[in-house]
Order: structure tokens, then C-alpha cells, then sequence
């Protein structure tokens, strides 16, 4: 173990970034701390996100409390706590609440940087979205410098 990299969080604690996320975001360990190898949040995802692909980083998703719901492929998964999804890189995917609500999740990417979009899209704010959604051809304007592309309508 390197000690210079040791990060012991209290219970409900979270690491400090660049700016200050709102309390939906929670980040345990940042892309620094980890060397880049990946970044772990507590996430409450209160809203859809839109169909995406990660072309560099993997992404891992494990449900604390109430219902995830995952599209990919077709298909529409349901994940309730305990569950667990991996969603690799080059895979399209969509994710929303269920029907009870906001979710609870730990949300990790591996190699790291998740935390950093993050950031980007909280800075940005409302200048992403249309009509209170998340607005895909806005959010490529941020997604594609962390290797994510969100699908745009056609037509």
C-alpha cells in the first residue's frame, strides 16, 4: 500500500474536485487517488441519461437502494440493491430511475475521469439541457473530451 495514496472516508464524506459538486455526487476516490486506474461515486440519479457509449473507460454500477433501469441492446433491465451491472466500453447504453424513484448507486469507471465529466457537465449547468432533459447534441459538446458520445436524434 502506498500511504501517500491512503484514503479513509468518514460515512457520508466525500473527496473535494475541481468545483464543488451538488449532494447527488459523491466522490470516494478520484481519478488522482487511484493513479488513474478508476474513480468511484456514490451517485442519487434523479434524472434519465440519455443513450451513450464510453469508448475508453468501462463502466460498473452496483445498486445500494431502489431501482436502476438499464437500457442496452434492446433491452430493458431492471436492477434492483444488490444488483449489479457492467457496462463495457464501445457499448451503447441509456440509464433511468425506476418507478420508486431516484436510485442510490456506486458507480465506478475504470481507467478513471468519470468524476472530471462530472464536473464539466455541474460547470456547464442548464446550458445542457432543453425543456428540464438533458439535451444529447449539447452534451457531446463535453462528453467527446472524455471519450463519451451520446446518441443525437436523426431527422
Amino acid at each position: 500500500m502506498s500511504r501517500e495514496r491512503f484514503v479513509l472516508l468518514s460515512a457520508g464524506e466525500a473527496r473535494t474536485g475541481r468545483i464543488p459538486l451538488p449532494p447527488a455526487f459523491s466522490v470516494k476516490a478520484t481519478t488522482g487517488d487511484t493513479e488513474g486506474r478508476f474513480s468511484l461515486l456514490e451517485v442519487v440519479l434523479a434524472r434519465e441519461i440519455p443513450p451513450h457509449t464510453h469508448h475508453v473507460a468501462d463502466e460498473s454500477v452496483y445498486v445500494l437502494e431502489g431501482e436502476l433501469l438499464v437500457d442496452t441492446g434492446g433491452r430493458c433491465h431492471t436492477l434492483t440493491a444488490g444488483q449489479f451491472v457492467l457496462l463495457p466500453r464501445g457499448v451503447p447504453h441509456a440509464l433511468r430511475p425506476g418507478p420508486g424513484g431516484p436510485p442510490r448507486v456506486l458507480q465506478i469507471s475504470s481507467p478513471g475521469g468519470w468524476e472530471c465529466f462530472v464536473e464539466d457537465v455541474i460547470e456547464a449547468g442548464p446550458q445542457l439541457t432543453v425543456d428540464g432533459r438533458m439535451d444529447p447534441a449539447r452534451l457531446n459538446r463535453i462528453a467527446r473530451r472524455h471519450g463519451i458520445t451520446y446518441e443525437e436524434p436523426t431527422g
